[in-house]
């Protein structure tokens, strides 16, 4: 369910999740017929829709032997069943839920003839379109003409499926997916890095598929590449409970190793490149490796997770239409949950300070946005397990500029202009520095105009946008990435 999908994680702030964006849903329909059933009562059953018109959401809704409503969700597309929703309440013709671990939430109105749903979803700072039906309706939203262009078989090179283990990881066997120029041997290699959370070997978001593009350009321009399901996701075991951007980094260090034994790579031209989380990774994985013969970060962090997710909070608000007050207060709502979230000494603190922190936001929001917000205990609980997660507290206190000192491979570091997910007013400057002070003679660094997180040309960087560009990589950063390998390693035939 869209979360981290390519960026950073963003934690949930109530002054986001339940901002005017989600507030006013288009007006329903006057009833022209017998009165229908009140919409607490029309709403249990199953529901379905897409997100933004491509990625297919069901709701299922049933009322316990008590009368309370009890709700999970499905993302079929994305093989989750049986999600957790927290709370679900229905008021008037209105419908609200929300599910904590994903940070994100739902509200919506019933139509007069309780057959539709018309509403917004909204996670991470992105607020998106979903018009929910009865299961059976005929109308679970219909898919965008202008959909995004993504290569399709027959391919003019090699695509081979592969397995190898993590030595280094109980369980972990990833499986992937190796394209190399036609019947090549000994070419440059890369390994795609992803970014946050559980994703496929392509990257998938907003039916977008950036590094089967990627992947696609360098392969069809004489370069190897490696792409892979991260542990626990697709074709890969192992489980990603527990990990952190350490564990991942040695999943990349078993990519490497494998490509050594592979005819058709290089040994000594095997490089990395990673997005957002994945240009975390590709530092750790190069100052411990110097067989890695170059790294590519797209829109990797140059500066501690807590800054970046304060930078983010700022960015990611004002990105969609907030005022200067409004965006500074969220601003300021995240740094008082990363400040908890570092000094609580354990979860019972943590979560007496969030239901603080959270109560302080609820207050300053208008009285119609109050509504259906839920038990504030369960809210806190929830942000308490994201906070304390092992990987948010390894993000949010590791520092990457001592390990970029360490890297003397080439390195190109590409940022979005417009990225309000990992600045590239902030990141780049310090990737820039790290890098010199370390000594690297080989470091490009630029921030490229008009480009979101995501690498699509883009109006504001607003996450919103990024399932209504039909762009899934520029071609600008497709070519700079491409170039600027092949001067250093070559191409193959």
């Amino acid at each position: 369910m869209m979360a981290r999908g390519a960026s950073v994680a963003v934690l949930a702030l109530f002054v986001v999740a339940h901002s005017p964006a989600i507030a006013a849903p288009k007006a329903a329909a006057t009833p022209k017929a017998a009165a229908p059933p009140p919409a607490s009562a029309a709403i249990v059953g199953t529901w379905e829709g897409k997100l933004a018109g491509r990625i297919r959401f069901v709701l299922h809704v049933e009322r316990d032997s008590t009368g309370t409503l009890r709700s999970t969700a499905d993302s079929p597309d994305q093989g989750a069943t049986g999600l957790e929703i927290d709370w679900i309440a229905v008021a008037g013709d209105s419908l609200y839920f929300n599910m904590t671990r994903l940070g994100g939430s739902y509200a919506g109105l019933m139509n007069a003839a309780r057959t539709e749903i018309d509403g917004v979803w909204e996670q991470g700072g992105a607020a998106v379109p979903l018009v929910l039906h009865p299961r059976g309706a005929g109308a679970a939203g219909a898919e965008k003409e202008s959909g995004p262009v993504e290569p399709k078989p027959p391919y003019p090179y090699d695509a081979m499926e592969v397995t190898y283990p993590n030595p280094d990881a109980k369980g972990v066997t990833l499986a992937g997916t190796l394209t190399v120029p036609k019947g090549a041997t000994g070419v440059p290699c890369a390994v795609l890095i992803t970014g946050s959370g559980p994703e496929d070997r392509d990257e998938t978001i907003f039916g977008h598929k950036p590094f089967l593009v990627l992947s696609d350009y360098l392969t069809r321009h004489g370069i190897a590449v490696l792409r892979s399901d991260d542990r626990g996701v697709g074709g890969s075991l192992g489980t990603q409970e527990g990990a952190t951007s350490e564990d991942f980094a040695s999943d990349v260090r078993a990519a490497v190793a494998f490509l050594k034994t592979r005819k058709e790579v290089d040994p000594a031209k095997i490089g990395l490149i990673g997005h957002s989380e994945g240009g975390l990774i590709g530092p750790m994985v190069a100052a411990g490796d110097k067989s890695v013969a170059f790294i590519v970060l797209l829109a990797g962090p140059g500066v501690p997770g807590d800054s970046i997710l304060i930078m983010q909070s700022l960015l990611i608000s004002k990105s969609m239409g907030y005022s200067d007050s409004m965006a500074t207060s969220a601003q300021a709502a995240q740094r008082e949950l990363i400040v908890a979230a570092k000094t609580a000494p354990d979860s019972a603190a943590l979560a007496t300070k969030l239901k603080v922190v959270i109560q302080g936001q609820i207050d300053r929001l208008p009285e119609a946005q109050r509504q259906g917000i839920g038990d504030i205990d369960k809210l806190a609980a929830g942000q308490t397990q994201l906070l304390r997660a092992p990987w948010m507290q390894f993000f949010l206190s590791h520092d990457p500029r001592p390990v970029l000192s360490q890297v003397q491979c080439p390195v190109l570091a590409l940022n979005g202009e417009k990225d309000v997910q990992i600045s590239a007013t902030q990141n780049l400057p310090a990737i820039r520095e790290a890098l010199l002070k370390g000594g690297n003679k080989d470091a490009t660094v630029e921030a490229i105009p008009h480009l979101n997180h995501l690498f699509q040309t883009s109006q504001t960087g607003s996450l919103a946008e990024y399932q209504t560009i039909r762009e899934t990589f520029s071609p600008v950063a497709l070519q700079k990435i491409g170039d600027w390998i092949g001067a250093r390693m070559g191409r193959g035939k």
